[in-house]
């Protein structure tokens, strides 16, 4: 049995991956850290884990956690990983980080989209950034994994097969994103009060949400150009789902029909990736708890547009399954282990 630990369990990202990672049937995991719920067990915690974990939350001390685990999940927020990433790179662990602290490959963006200065650059070289579905040979190789955001996970997957096959123009690329609350973490906080939030609806940090150059860094290098995007994200209140609609602007006419074609051929050998019929849209109820990516494609003829709709959990597929999935991969263990299971309908 391959012994994990998760630093920082005790939020929705660290929920998910206890739930799932009980199911996993290679791994056991030894240890779990949270400051705020310290002492307490985890199924005082996570109810709905009573029975499947025998662990009290623990303080994070570093030595502590490394001396029984050999692949570390650390779901800090961002800026708190930095250093104790490193020092368990420098024990010999494998860590697979839920952080934003190693997606940006350039420095000067993580200060700039952050507001922090990154004290470990020889980490981020060495950091791949974990979306399987672009960068799984490098993962298999990998000591340290940057686990994806969820809105880059939705809007990269969509838009990966466009930006690369010369089909669209790739200057205007625009991406309307929707995520549940959830994604804004389990921590108390007035915008996502039940008030405030509930029969609400709108967008924020337009043009300037610390997605965007995650996303940009990606599509440019599978594009091999730089690109940007117009990205706008909304909130709206559900406990979870994420919907991405991207846009894209055709060279030349195109049926639906091609479009499909591309993108199955595109993802063919993807476990986790769906996509649906022309003419198809699809739901998020139908990716609820799962670590699916599912799409839909149009052709808006009177334009000239592609429209891609893409779908997931975004505490699964966007976060702690996406997560499992790149340890997976690291491990050798084979790539749907103990995530191959059906959203929750209806």
């Amino acid at each position: 049995m391959l012994k994990v630990a998760i630093v920082g369990a005790s939020g929705y990202t660290g929920g998910e991956l206890l739930r799932l990672l009980s199911q996993h049937p290679y791994i056991k995991v030894v240890a779990v850290t949270s400051e705020k719920s310290a002492g307490k067990s985890l199924s005082q915690v996570f109810p709905n884990l009573k029975g499947f974990f025998n662990l009290t939350l623990k303080p994070f001390v570093p030595h502590e956690v490394a001396e029984d685990a050999e692949v570390v999940f650390t779901a800090l927020p961002h800026g708190s990983s930095i250093e104790p990433v490193g020092e368990f790179i420098r024990m010999g662990k494998r860590v697979v980080d839920l952080s934003a602290d190693f997606r940006l490959k350039d420095p000067s963006f993580y200060e700039k989209w952050y507001g922090l200065i990154h004290t470990r650059k020889d980490l981020l070289a060495m950091a791949v950034y974990g979306l399987p579905e672009l960068y799984r040979d490098e993962i298999k190789e990998a000591r340290l994994v940057a686990n994806p955001g969820c809105y880059p996970t939705a809007s990269i997957l969509a838009l990966a097969p466009l930006v690369k096959s010369g089909l669209t123009n790739n200057k205007h690329l625009y991406i309307d994103a929707k995520s549940a609350i959830s994604g804004a973490g389990r921590g108390p906080s007035l915008p996502y009060h039940f008030p405030e939030a509930h029969e609400g609806m709108e967008a924020y940090k337009i043009g300037t949400h610390r997605h965007i150059p995650e996303i940009e860094q990606a599509l440019s290098k599978n594009a091999g150009e730089g690109l940007t995007v117009c990205f706008v994200p909304h909130l709206v209140p559900i406990n979870r789902g994420l919907l991405c609609t991207v846009y894209a602007p055709l060279n030349s006419p195109a049926e639906a029909e091609d479009v499909v074609s591309l993108y199955r051929k595109f993802y063919r050998d993807e476990p986790f990736v769906r996509i649906l019929d022309a003419g198809l849209q699809p739901n998020i109820r139908d990716v609820k708890g799962a670590n699916f990516c599912d799409m839909g494609i149009a052709v808006d003829k009177r334009n000239q547009c592609v429209i891609v709709t893409s779908v997931i959990d975004n505490l699964v597929k966007g976060a702690s399954g996406e997560a499992i999935q790149n340890m997976n991969i690291m491990m050798g263990f084979e790539e749907t282990t103990g995530l191959m299971q059906a959203g929750m309908f209806p």
